[in-house]
C-alpha cells in the first residue's frame, strides 16, 4: 500500500532529480570542484536511503586494513547533538559523535575515528591532528562531492538494486543512477547465501559494469549476541521468544533471521538513529515482562546498542542482549577485493615506503 501511495510522489522525484542532474553536470564540467588528495582516501557510500550494510563495510574495511596501515575513520555523525569537526576520545558518548562513529570507536579504539559535516575540512584536520594517517575511510560519502575519493565503493541491497529503483521519494535513490559510474567497486549487499552462480551473472549483466569495475556479492553473517552492559555471550535457541528493538533503516534481514532462529518475537520499531528516552525504557520493560515465558531476552542491534548505553545502570540486571552483524564474501572473493583495496593505498609512495 505505501510502495503504490509513493507513485504518486513521482512528480517530486522528477524534480529532484532534475535539481541531483544539474549539480552533477556542474560537477563534471568543472563549474563545481571537488578535492582531491595527494593522500589515499576510501569512499563507502550508496545511491539510495537507508540501509545497504554501510556501517559494517566501513568495520570490514578497517578490520582489513588495520594491521598494516594507521587507519582513520570519518563520518557526518548523523543526528549527534553536536557539530563541527572532532575525534573520538574516552570521555565521548554517541550523543556526541553519533551512533555509527561511536560504534567504530568501540570496536576499534586504536584507530582515529573522526566527524565532521564538510569532509573537504575535515580530512586537512585528521592529517594535522594525527600526522602518523596513512588511510581516510569515508563513511557514507558516494553523493558527497566536495571530495573525491581516489577509490568508491558503491553498496547495493540485493532487494532493491539501483538499477530497480526510482527517485526520491517516489523511490529511495538520492542520486542518479548512472552516478554508478564513478565506483571502483560495486558491492551487491544482503544476498541469500545460497546466491547461485546464474543469479550472479544475472546481476552483474543487469548492473552492466563498466571494463574498470569489479562487482562483487556480500551476505549477512550474524555472530554470537552479547549483553549490553557486561559483555556476556548468550546462544540464541529455538526455544527463546525475543523482544526485537530496532531502530535502523532496514530491519528486514534480522527479522528473517529470527524467524529462523527462536520460538517467537515482537519487534517495536523506531526510526533509524532514533535517541531513546526514558520513558520509552519503561516501555521496552513492560513488553518484555508481559511475555510469558521462562526463556526470554530482548535483542538489539549494534547501532542502537551505543544509543542505550546511557542506560548502563538500569539495564546490568536486564537481559538486553545486542546482536552483532558483519559482511561475509560470497564466491571466495574476499582476498580479491582485499588485494584491490591494499593496492590501491601502496600506489601512494609515501604509503608504500613506509608499508
Amino acid at each position: 500500500m505505501l510502495k503504490s501511495f509513493r507513485y504518486f510522489l513521482f512528480p517530486f522525484s522528477i524534480i529532484y532529480g532534475a535539481v541531483i542532474f544539474i549539480r552533477n553536470k556542474f560537477f563534471d564540467k568543472g563549474i563545481l570542484r571537488s578535492a582531491v588528495f595527494n593522500f589515499p582516501v576510501i569512499c563507502v557510500g550508496n545511491l539510495a536511503v537507508g540501509g545497504t550494510g554501510k556501517t559494517p563495510m566501513t568495520e570490514y574495511i578497517v578490520q582489513q586494513l588495520k594491521p598494516l596501515y594507521k587507519i582513520a575513520t570519518l563520518s557526518r555523525g548523523y543526528k549527534r547533538r553536536t557539530k563541527g569537526f572532532a575525534i573520538a576520545n574516552e570521555h565521548t558518548t554517541a550523543i556526541d559523535i553519533g551512533d555509527e562513529p561511536m560504534q567504530f570507536f568501540q570496536k576499534f579504539p586504536d584507530i582515529t575515528v573522526a566527524v565532521g559535516e564538510e569532509r573537504i575540512f575535515a580530512i586537512p584536520q585528521i592529517l594535522h591532528q594525527k600526522p602518523e594517517t596513512e588511510v581516510i575511510v569515508l563513511d557514507d560519502a558516494f553523493q558527497h562531492r566536495s571530495v573525491s575519493a581516489g577509490f568508491n565503493i558503491l553498496l547495493t541491497d540485493y532487494s532493491n538494486l539501483y538499477t530497480r529503483d526510482l527517485m526520491f521519494p517516489a523511490g529511495d535513490l538520492r542520486d542518479l543512477r548512472k552516478s554508478a559510474a564513478r565506483a571502483d567497486v560495486i558491492i551487491v549487499t544482503k544476498c541469500e547465501s545460497t546466491l547461485s552462480l546464474k543469479e550472479k551473472n544475472k546481476i552483474i549483466f543487469e548492473l552492466n559494469p563498466l571494463p574498470n569495475q569489479r562487482v562483487f556479492f556480500t551476505t549477512i553473517d550474524y555472530s554470537t549476541p552479547y549483553h549490553l552492559v557486561n559483555k556476556k555471550s548468550i546462544k540464541i535457541e529455538n526455544a527463546h521468544d525475543v523482544v526485537l528493538l530496532c531502530g535502523i533503516a532496514n530491519p528486514l534481514p534480522i527479522k528473517k533471521y529470527l524467524n529462523e532462529q527462536v520460538r517467537y518475537y515482537e519487534m517495536m520499531k523506531y526510526p533509524d538513529h532514533h535517541i531513546f528516552s526514558s520513558d520509552e525504557l519503561v516501555d521496552i520493560k513492560n513488553k518484555f515482562e508481559k511475555i510469558i515465558s521462562n526463556k526470554k531476552i530482548v535483542l538489539t542491534t549494534e547501532k542502537d546498542a551505543v544509543r542505550l548505553e546511557k542506560f548502563e545502570k538500569e539495564l546490568s540486571d536486564f537481559p538486553i542482549f545486542v546482536l552483532p552483524i558483519k559482511h561475509h564474501f560470497l564466491f571466495e572473493e574476499s582476498t580479491l577485493f582485499n588485494d584491490l583495496l591494499i593496492k590501491y593505498i601502496n600506489s601512494y609512495p609515501k604509503v608504500n615506503n613506509h608499508a
